[in-house]
């Protein structure tokens, strides 16, 4: 837990402290949204993460005034868990190998948890990107060092990435591609990443 989630679990949006069964609620209710969200998108109504969390929909707008609030609470903590990730492979021996598991990597997160997907592509409208704007420079280090090594074609930049991943995410979400359509649909997109 970073210090700034920790600050935020521990304190109401005026900066008191929170009372410990204020906390719990508050963990519950981030709980069940990232479990909603990964599973429905941003769509899910807040009174179902509430019924979810086992709290009334009192305790949900007490912490989080607006679905969008909550929805950015809820995806911090993925993104800097996917943040955190791609920082570890940035010393890899192999940056290629490296570049490519961490793309699968999304694809299966994104591929079961649609909030990924949303925040990853559309981090231009998010009202705080910064963990957007973190993960998309920890992914640019991959995809240089991927360059570097000769494993990925050098006329890209992370926005010619994010834009394939994007659209990538978009065809398979919208259509309802299953795990092996969407599969085989970004084994397309990334072997158009490599060296010709």
């Amino acid at each position: 837990m970073t210090e700034t989630q920790a600050k935020a679990a521990t304190t109401s949006g005026t900066g008191r402290a929170l009372r410990a069964d204020a906390r719990r609620n508050r963990e519950r209710v981030l709980a069940a949204a990232q479990e909603a969200f990964a599973a429905e998108g941003i769509s899910v109504p807040l009174d179902e993460i509430a019924r979810r969390a086992g709290v009334g929909p009192g305790t949900v707008y007490r912490h989080f005034p607006t679905k969008e609030a909550l929805f950015h609470a809820a995806m911090l903590d993925r993104v800097e868990r996917m943040v955190a990730h791609a920082s570890a492979l940035a010393d890899a021996a192999d940056p290629g190998r490296a570049f490519y598991d961490y793309l699968d990597v999304m694809v299966v997160e994104a591929g079961v948890k649609r909030d990924l997907a949303e925040a990853v592509g559309g981090h231009e409208s998010l009202e705080n990107p910064g963990p957007t704007v973190e993960l998309l420079a920890a992914i640019d280090v991959l995809l240089r060092r991927a360059q570097g090594a000769g494993a990925t074609r050098a006329d890209i930049d992370i926005d010619d990435l994010m834009r394939i991943l994007k659209g990538g995410f978009l065809a398979t979400h919208t259509t309802g591609a299953n795990a092996e359509q969407r599969r085989r649909t970004f084994a397309v997109l990334f072997d158009g990443l490599r060296p010709r």
